[in-house]
C-alpha cells in the first residue's frame, strides 16, 4: 500500500494490522475490553512482540471471554506465569483477571462499548494529521478516560496506553491523511444513540 503510515512500513506482521484492524471503529463490547488488556500488556515492551503472541493471548485467556477470565483463580494464575507464550508478568495477570470483573460491572450497568464510546458522544474523533510528529501520545480526553478507568478498578490503563487503546480501537483516527486508511476507515464510524 502507498502512503500507508510510516509505523507499519517494514514488518508484513506491522503491515497487515494497519491495513486491516489498526483504526477500525470497534463496537463489540468484549473485543474492546481485549484489545484494551492486551494494550496493556504492551506497558514497557513494543507492540510487536504482542501482535506475534496475540493468538497465544486468546488460548491463554480463553478467547478473551470476560465472563470465564473473571472466574480466573490463583492456580489460574500460577498456569499463566508458567505459559512462555504470553507475557508472564503476575501484575498484568492479575489485573486482566480484576478486568473482566469489572467489565462484568459496566456491562451489566450501561455495556462495556456504550461506556467508552459515551465519552465521544458516539463518533470516532476524526484527526488530520499530516506528519508522525503532530500525533500526540496522550491527550486530555485519554487522561480523563484513564482516570476513570483506574476508578472503576482497572489496572495497567494510564493516559498513553488508553490513548494507543483509542487509536487501535477507532474511538479516534489518526491514520495519517495521506494513508489510504485514513479515508476508508472514516467511511467505517457510524453515529452512536444512547
Amino acid at each position: 500500500m502507498e502512503n500507508r503510515c510510516a509505523w507499519a512500513e517494514g514488518l508484513e506482521i506491522y503491515e497487515n494490522y494497519h491495513d486491516q484492524e489498526w483504526g477500525v471503529p470497534e463496537y463489540d463490547s468484549r473485543a474492546l475490553w481485549e484489545k484494551l488488556v492486551l494494550d496493556g500488556f504492551q506497558a514497557g515492551l513494543s507492540w510487536l512482540t504482542i501482535l506475534k503472541k496475540r493468538e497465544a493471548f486468546r488460548e491463554a485467556f480463553a478467547e478473551f471471554d470476560p465472563v470465564k477470565v473473571a472466574s480466573f483463580d490463583c492456580d489460574d494464575v500460577e498456569r499463566l506465569l508458567q505459559n512462555a507464550g504470553i507475557i508472564r508478568h503476575r501484575g498484568k495477570i492479575e489485573a486482566t483477571i480484576r478486568g473482566a470483573q469489572v467489565w462484568q460491572e459496566i456491562e451489566a450497568r450501561e455495556g462495556f462499548d456504550n461506556y467508552l464510546w459515551k465519552y465521544l458522544e458516539g463518533e470516532v474523533l476524526q484527526n488530520n494529521f499530516e506528519r508522525r510528529d503532530q500525533v500526540p501520545t496522550s491527550t486530555p480526553l485519554s487522561t480523563r478516560i484513564s482516570k476513570d478507568l483506574k476508578k472503576e478498578g482497572f489496572n495497567f490503563v494510564g493516559p498513553t496506553i488508553v490513548y494507543a487503546f483509542m487509536q487501535a480501537t477507532g474511538l479516534i483516527n489518526d491514520h495519517m491523511v495521506s494513508c489510504p486508511r485514513h479515508g476508508d476507515v472514516q467511511k467505517l464510524a457510524r453515529k452512536l444513540i444512547f
